[in-house]
């Protein structure tokens, strides 16, 4: 893989980890930090990947897919409380 590729990736990754950070901190409503939350989350699972490709150990896909799975089910509880059903 292109190294200056992968730079330009983990830049995008890192700004928008930055952006999602700020949201999830200063977000005027709980709702727009439950996005944030599940935005940092697919972030996450993002530069799992990403780690994953860059060492060749797949095994780390594996965490990746998990890792997603139990983040959609946590944004499903906290919008599920949010929205006063839990």
């Amino acid at each position: 893989m292109n190294s200056y590729f992968v730079y330009l990736i983990l830049s995008i990754l890192a700004a928008s980890v930055a952006l999602g950070t700020y949201r999830l901190l200063k977000g005027p409503t709980a709702s727009d930090r439950a996005v944030a939350l599940d935005a940092l989350t697919n972030i996450t699972t993002a530069l799992l990947v990403l780690i994953a490709v860059l060492s060749s150990r797949f095994i780390y896909l594996d965490v990746a897919l998990v890792y997603a799975i139990l983040a959609f089910v946590g944004v499903i509880a906290i919008a599920r409380y949010l929205e006063g059903g839990l």
